[in-house]
């Protein structure tokens, strides 16, 4: 697959070639998409999957309406490629070619990989959210399948666990749809389940305003709020690991938390300005993490 011609070209991710290939746009996510600390054999196939899961959303954001769908049909004939021995991929489709070692060496199923460029197709179709649980089943698509990959890179993979990571992760995409309501409404989606809008009294108009009402700041506390302790529940998947694993997902909760915090820090004011964890919070948070094991 070649993003040449769908509008991706100034937006793709740069080439894998390095081990802080990618780190551009990764240093712009709440949680440290791979520690600097990690052995480099880790933090290229981590980085591999970044670029990867990038790609598919900027295919399922940027490409041209009329094109997103033709464009994930082809990365996902591109998966199946890959893992029919590498047979077929086409020499533009990098972001695929790129997760050839991961694959190959940590023995990745290809489902979550197809799972994330679904959760795009589904973007494409769905705009909205009638209940919280409708958006939990969009997070196991969009969010839950990152984590999954995460454990199997570093051989940490059960059930058990990924039932923890799950919970991490949908905490994790919760927290990326409350920092960024303005920035979604303005894309033609709302990710706040309707029920809650409404029990809060909110309107369209609250959520296209400058800075939020106290209807909007109650229901972003109570999104919040509820966020965190999913992420909370999730935690202790920390402790379950040793090593680089533990090192790596305590890096994703404190991203979690900290995220959180800056949301409440901003007195849950979503719409002014995008609320972003600090440096400082998040490596505190990281160190408690792993230390706790939660």
């Amino acid at each position: 697959m070649s993003l040449d011609g769908t509008g991706l070209s100034t937006h793709a991710p740069p080439a894998l070639d390095a081990v802080d290939a990618g780190a551009g746009r990764a240093a712009g996510e709440n949680f440290p998409v791979a520690l600097r600390l990690l052995p480099p054999r880790h933090r290229r196939y981590l980085m591999a999957v970044y670029r990867f899961a990038r790609t598919v959303d900027d295919v399922g954001d940027e490409a041209p309406p009329d094109q997103r769908l033709g464009l994930l049909g082809e990365l996902e004939a591109d998966i199946a490629r890959l893992y029919d021995h590498g047979s077929g991929v086409a020499p533009g489709s990098e972001a695929v070619l790129g997760l050839g070692p991961a694959v190959t060496e940590c023995a990745i199923p290809a489902q979550p990989f197809t799972d994330l460029i679904q959760a795009n197709r589904q973007d494409q179709v769905v705009a909205r959210y009638q209940t919280f649980e409708d958006l939990l089943d969009y997070c196991r698509l969009s969010a839950n399948p990152v984590g999954r990959i995460v454990l199997y890179v570093f051989g940490s993979f059960s059930e058990q666990r990924a039932a923890l990571s799950d919970r991490v992760c949908t905490a994790l995409q919760l927290a990326e749809h409350w920092q960024d309501v303005a920035e979604d409404l303005r894309a033609g989606r709302v990710y706040l389940p309707a029920e809650d809008i409404d029990r809060f009294g909110v309107s369209d108009e609250d959520l296209a305003r400058p800075s939020a009402p106290p209807t909007v700041r109650a229901l972003m506390a109570f999104e919040t709020a509820r966020a965190r302790s999913l992420l909370d529940s999730g935690a202790p998947l920390v402790g379950s690991l040793r090593g680089w694993a533990r090192a790596a997902v305590a890096g994703y909760v404190a991203g979690g938390r900290a995220a959180l915090t800056a949301i409440a820090a901003a007195d849950h004011d979503v719409l002014r300005v995008t609320p972003r964890p600090r440096k400082q919070r998040l490596a505190a948070e990281l160190a408690l993490a792993y230390v706790r094991g939660r």
